[in-house]
């Protein structure tokens, strides 16, 4: 049995700490506010992840802390919060002993071409992408000076139940089963690589298991074969026997709108993403760990289950 403590409780937190208890192990989920529903057996802490002391308070007696921390996307809040943030957890860790292990995603990569392998450069591209670069150094130099045992767990563009903020699931899937277009705020015809936040989790409690020569470093987290977006908006269709409509918003127009809407400007410098083949080299996950993602007709079938029950 493994001591754990999840910090954060979105929709990685949640699937996270679910396969920890499901397993038996000691799980504290902690963030600022208690949830509505935990897993039985999971206990809440109240914490603030910005600070050293209160995150070291979470982490005592834990063998392992997973950072599923989200903050508001807003560049100028990563740069207050997000530093703060990994700062707590290296010290918290550091004292406690605890292990590191990061959700993370790949904005650090910026713009390319070629699919994205854990060894590229990190960017110093834009301001979100900047900042995962910062934070990311940060748990590297703490890994390599002997402080912390780190690893992160690298995964794209989010879909599944509940993930709120997925363009996939959200702004789709939930959409198209209300017989309303999907609202695309991109080109959907560019093949684009999506994560199962469940494979996501699951990629964590390996990590989470795996020997300390795992740390330090950085792992893809694999996905189902690519796809583009209007593809798999397709097939939800087709799984959902629905009709499918999607609203594809210009790319001229995303200047304009994020005068008004702080989400649409922030992804206008993240178009890098979007505006070409977005394709994630997991080889090396695979290579050591095995295991296949969860296909999309299954993903997609759990993902449409969900929001036709609570809707």
């Amino acid at each position: 049995m493994k001591r754990i403590a999840v910090l954060g409780y979105g929709a990685v937190g949640r699937e996270t700490a679910a396969l920890f208890a499901a397993r038996g192990d000691d799980v504290i989920v902690a963030q600022r506010h208690a949830p509505k529903q935990l897993p039985m057996g999971v206990r809440f802490a109240a914490c603030d992840v910005t600070s050293r002391e209160s995150v070291t308070t979470v982490c005592a007696g834990r063998d392992v802390a997973i950072c599923a921390v989200g903050f508001p996307y807003d560049w100028r809040v990563w740069e207050r919060t997000w530093p703060a943030a990994i700062d707590a957890l290296l010290s918290a860790c550091e004292h406690t002993g605890a292990r590191f292990v990061f959700a993370d995603n790949l904005y650090m990569a910026g713009p390319q071409t070629a699919p994205l392998t854990e060894d590229l450069p990190l960017t110093n591209y834009g301001q979100k992408p900047r900042i995962r670069s910062a934070i990311t150094r940060l748990w590297q130099a703490a890994h390599v000076s002997g402080r912390v045992r780190a690893v992160a767990v690298r995964g794209s563009d989010f879909y599944g139940p509940d993930v709120s903020t997925s363009v996939l699931s959200a702004f789709g899937v939930a959409r198209l089963l209300r017989d309303q277009a999907a609202l695309i705020p991109y080109s959907p015809d560019f093949p684009h690589d999506f994560t199962y936040v469940p494979d996501f989790a699951h990629a964590i409690v390996t990590l989470a298991d795996a020997s300390d020569d795992a740390y330090g470093q950085a792992w893809n987290v694999p996905n189902a074969p690519t796809h583009t977006l209007r593809e798999l908006l397709t097939l939800s269709a087709q799984i959902a026997r629905v009709r499918l409509h999607v609203r594809v918003i210009p790319g001229w127009l995303m200047p304009v709108m994020g005068l008004f809407s702080r989400d649409i400007h922030e992804l206008i410098e993240m178009r890098f993403q979007t505006d070409r083949p977005y394709r994630v080299d997991a080889t090396k996950y695979k290579t050591r760990f095995g295991g296949d993602p969860t296909p999309f007709e299954q993903g997609l079938g759990a993902t449409i289950e969900f929001y036709r029950r609570t809707a």
